[in-house]
């Protein structure tokens, strides 16, 4: 009988044992230990797949660099871009980090980062064209390429001699679409984000030229649930320090070939 009680403890004890090292404590303890990181996977140089389908970019190490800072590993999660806000809200990801420019919409529904990096809006034309914009008034004579729902063309539309200009703006599905098109003599030029526009011309192998007059800066930041101020207030300690230290500006001489780093306070 002994046996058979001794035998029925000894059971009970492993199961709870079981149960401490696999109950809520430890599970809660990983996800803080983890940052999730939603992101297009598709934006090149900030987070992209490169062709061994592998992410990479320059979000994708800085935010590996924080991680590294903040004692936490990093987890990718690709979302899809039109649901960003939702994703936050679920608790499904941590933060979007994926060259996300400050909106009025994104102000009132996430709380942001400091900015991080300077990315100016910047037109582009061939680089064997003799044509160079210097002024905005220019663009009334010229036709205009740039991606659909993109901080350019919400840059374009703010630009005060938008008026003049704004029959001439095709909208393209993807910036790609929109070089073929300034390729085949279609526009003129295209707005596009400089981060974007001058990988891919490097890719490109420098048939484009950027125009010396450009649509001003566009800051990017990193978005967090609206309630999630603590998380993001220990980026932004992580992010100065990286930024302080040199590491950030390295990141960006590798994907950018120049030091387009900053860190500015957020302008709400």
């Amino acid at each position: 009988m002994r046996k058979k009680i001794f035998t029925v403890s000894l059971i009970l004890l492993l199961a709870l044992g079981m149960f401490a090292m696999t109950g809520c404590g430890e599970s809660e303890e990983s996800k803080e230990e983890t940052l999730v990181v939603g992101l297009d996977d598709t934006f090149a140089p900030m987070g992209f797949r490169d062709e061994a389908g592998d992410l990479v970019g320059f979000d994708i190490d800085l935010a590996n660099k924080v991680g590294e800072v903040l004692g936490m590993s990093v987890e990718f999660k690709p979302i899809d871009w039109n649901a960003k806000e939702m994703e936050l809200k679920s608790g499904t990801i941590d933060c979007v980090w994926n060259g996300m420019s400050i909106t009025p919409d994104r102000l009132e529904n996430m709380s942001l980062s400091d900015k991080y990096l300077n990315n100016k809006i910047v037109l582009m034309t061939l680089a064997d064209s003799d044509l160079d914009v210097t002024e905005a008034e220019q663009l009334s004579e010229l036709n205009i390429g740039t991606q659909v729902d993109s901080s350019a063309l919400e840059t374009l539309q703010k630009n005060e001699a938008y008026a003049s200009f704004k029959d001439n703006i095709t909208e393209y599905d993807t910036y790609d679409a929109a070089i073929m098109d300034l390729k085949a003599g279609r526009v003129d030029v295209i707005a596009v984000d400089q981060v974007l526009g001058e990988y891919t011309n490097n890719n490109l192998g420098g048939e484009m030229k950027e125009c010396t007059y450009d649509l001003g800066n566009d800051y990017y930041v990193i978005g967090f649930a609206k309630d999630n101020t603590e998380l993001r207030d220990k980026v932004n300690e992580a992010l100065k320090q990286l930024v302080d230290d040199g590491t950030a500006a390295e990141i960006s001489e590798k994907w950018f070939g120049k030091d387009i780093v900053v860190f500015e306070p957020l302008e709400e």
